[in-house]
């Protein structure tokens, strides 16, 4: 264990010796291009939580560019009209999932077809890179993608070897990234040892889910958390508030502390924020799949990286002290406890914890609107343009679509929306919506000031 440890470890600082990709700034629009892991679309919308909750002041626009069962060469077919149409100036590009292949590999000749996939993926990559270069106006990020997961005893389909022709794929990508000077982010290999890790411990553990592809929410978060990661953000507090028994202010870290008193058994001051905690999701939303977001704080050290909102209070003492804020009492600890810091990001009844999860219902209804636009694009790139009816979105479209979702389990999935979607003018008014929830979540993103209090009991 202590072993698979280490190598957890100098998984995640070979990531961190990597060059930095740049912090999102204001006004950035930023769009992730993948495949269904993408239009997914959780740790997309974790990344901007995070910098919705963290950086309240900084306004940008973070895109899914995703569509289920992509390659490198579906994404170099729609990058026009679904990709570069939405004016990114930052582009991250993953793909390699679909590209290794799923049930040749239990074919007989699987290790010649895996190189012919391979192959054929890094010729895709290159048309795309092309285009790439010949845009200096989009900063490029290439990031791998989520691994495989062929060592989890949980049944099914196991497709051996498809784990080795990923790792190939990503080799050309880490290669294209340092040829090309863009940063590379690692998923892979982090999120792999993850899971070889804990399924030291228990063999039916898996990172990514029932289906060995798509991770759930806590497999998304840990996604999230390596992009982070690859920004420098880790460690940067929501808040670190420090001081004694006195009323002696000792630090005050992104946050300002004013009428600051101290008497016998209360302490007391207005305390404001510079960030907001990031809500911890507790519910699964992923069909087939019962992964919660909360499970990944089992795994990696979320909430010490990305979500210390800390109070600390030395020399109180003994005894029990309740914490109020605004009038309500937040919880009760012994002078011990004060002393070593309480982290408020983990206390859900804060009126900032509360105020954070407004944001995130928010930006989920934000993400369910976005993904209506996701299978519309998925019609256009999977039926329509393989047909040269792409973008027509007429009568003859929408026939075509209805008689071929009868024999088309996927395309029958999408139809209905696409019945909707077909319409420029609808269209318009979803974007409009995505548009208004983006003001909206601007506007109730910024902290305020709270009374804090801690009283002995």
């Amino acid at each position: 264990m202590k072993k698979l440890f280490f190598a957890f470890t100098l998984g995640l600082a070979s990531l961190a010796a990597q060059a930095q990709v740049k912090p999102f700034q204001q006004n950035d629009r930023v769009i992730f291009v993948g495949n269904s892991i993408t239009e997914q679309g959780a740790y997309v919308s974790y990344v901007y939580l995070y910098y919705m909750t963290h950086f309240p002041d900084r306004k940008l626009l973070i895109m899914n560019g995703g569509i289920g069962g992509d390659r490198a060469s579906d994404i170099y077919r729609r990058l026009d009209y679904d990709i570069l149409a939405k004016k990114p100036n930052v582009m991250v590009l993953t793909f390699g999932m679909n590209d290794s292949g799923y049930f040749e590999f239990n074919g007989n000749d699987a290790d010649k077809t895996a190189r012919e996939r391979i192959e054929a993926s890094r010729r895709s990559y290159e048309q795309i890179e092309q285009r790439l270069v010949a845009a200096p106006g989009i900063q490029k990020i290439l990031m791998s993608s989520p691994p495989y997961d062929e060592t989890a005893k949980i049944g099914g389909n196991v497709f051996r070897g498809k784990h080795k022709a990923m790792q190939e794929i990503i080799k050309f990508q880490q290669a294209a990234a340092k040829k090309n000077n863009w940063p590379f982010v690692d998923l892979f290999y982090p999120m792999t040892e993850l899971n070889t890790r804990f399924q030291q411990k228990d063999s039916t553990f898996t990172l990514i889910g029932p289906d060995r592809v798509h991770p759930g929410n806590g497999g998304h978060l840990v996604m999230a958390s390596l992009f982070l990661k690859s920004q420098g953000l880790s460690g940067q507090p929501v808040a670190d508030i420090r001081l004694n028994a006195t009323g002696k202010l000792q630090a005050a870290v992104n946050c300002k502390v004013s009428n600051l008193a101290a008497g016998t058994g209360k302490i007391s001051f207005d305390y404001l924020a510079g960030s907001l905690p990031f809500p911890v999701d507790t519910v699964s939303r992923m069909w087939g799949n019962d992964q919660k977001q909360s499970d990944a704080l089992h795994w990696i050290p979320f909430t010490e990286e990305f979500n210390r909102e800390m109070l600390q209070v030395g020399g109180l003492p003994a005894g029990e002290y309740a914490l109020r804020i605004d009038g309500h009492t937040i919880g009760q600890w012994p002078a011990s406890v004060f002393a070593a810091g309480i982290n408020l990001a983990t206390q859900q009844e804060t009126p900032q914890y509360k105020q954070a999860a407004t944001i995130m219902q928010l930006n989920a209804r934000r993400a369910e609107v976005e993904s209506r636009f996701r299978r519309y694009y998925w019609v256009q790139g999977n039926f329509f343009d393989k047909r040269n009816m792409l973008m027509k979105d007429n009568a003859a479209a929408l026939d075509s679509v209805r008689k071929y979702a009868k024999t088309d389990g996927m395309l029958r999935y999408h139809e209905e929306n696409y019945e909707t979607a077909m319409y420029k003018e609808l269209r318009d008014l979803w974007q409009q919506e995505i548009d208004t929830l983006i003001r909206l979540i601007y506007q109730q993103n910024k902290p305020v000031s709270h009374k804090i209090e801690i009283v002995k009991i």
